[in-house]
């Protein structure tokens, strides 16, 4: 799974759009990629941060509900896609063609599997 965390300010401000419409352009000519390369995949975009919600465990218990990302960073979770690769490598490299206008991370983390 690549899980992307990105600053969402990125998208605002008067050069909002062009970088959201240039980025999503990054998204779509990777998409063609794995197509082209028989690469299996999905992915979503996610709503802002400002529309998750929490539960947040201390002791275990039934956990309390908080408004927003549990992580207090400027980086949020954006998206995400799983993606079939044959090891860690192969994961590092379609990482790293994931688009990510200004600061941001991309976390490669295999499913788990029986």
């Amino acid at each position: 799974m690549l899980l992307i965390h990105e600053d969402e300010s990125a998208y605002m401000g008067e050069n909002g759009a062009a970088v959201m419409e240039a980025t999503l352009a990054g998204h779509m000519k990777l998409a063609e990629e794995w197509h082209a390369a028989g690469v299996a995949f999905s992915g979503n975009r996610l709503k802002g941060a400002d529309t998750a919600t929490t539960i947040r465990y201390e002791n275990g218990g039934e956990g309390t509900l908080h408004d927003g990302p549990f992580a207090e960073s400027h980086e949020e979770l954006g998206g995400y896609y799983i993606v079939e690769a044959a090891d860690l490598d192969e994961a590092v490299r379609w990482a790293r063609k994931i688009p990510i206008p200004g600061k941001g991370s991309v976390e490669v983390r295999p499913v788990w599997q029986d």
